[in-house]
């Protein structure tokens, strides 16, 4: 089938259903440090502005209702197959992140280590539980706009 015109070649948002707004915006702005322009402490939804992408923190009940009023998806606390990258330019910043995200009371869940392809890496959760991975590779390169690229 051909689809001229018609390309999905970005990802321009990534929502997290959240439990807590007020917990969730704290964690990463407050305490992570991610760029908003949220001021509340309990807004509604809340974007945050990363090199090429939105992220954004919405309402969990909300999100599922959302997505199918008449049946909303399941929410469980199971390990949903997904999984959020945070990669940086030094061995060191692993360690660093991962300090950091201890401080913000986020759930470390794999220490700092040596990875089989040659990189460090660590995975920590956040307070949906919500993994994240946070690694250096010596062959890794960013473009002018911090985009990893391979």
């Amino acid at each position: 089938m051909n689809h001229e015109g018609c390309q999905m070649n970005k990802i321009t948002c990534i929502c997290l259903g959240v439990r807590d707004m007020a917990r969730s915006v704290a964690f990463y702005r407050d305490e992570l440090g991610f760029k908003t322009d949220c001021v509340e402490d309990s807004p509604r939804v809340c974007f945050f502005d990363t090199s090429g992408t939105k992220f954004e923190l919405y309402p969990l009940d909300l999100l599922a209702e959302d997505i199918c009023p008449d049946d909303p998806p399941m929410i469980g606390g199971g390990f949903g197959g997904i999984t959020l990258a945070y990669n940086v330019a030094r061995r060191e910043e692993v360690d660093e992140v991962v300090e950091l995200v201890r401080a913000a009371g986020g759930t470390v869940v794999k220490e700092p280590q040596e990875v089989f392809w040659g990189g460090y890496h660590a995975y920590f959760a956040d307070p949906d539980r919500y993994y994240w991975e946070v690694a250096w590779g010596p062959d890794f390169e960013y473009d002018e706009d911090g985009m990893l690229v391979f």
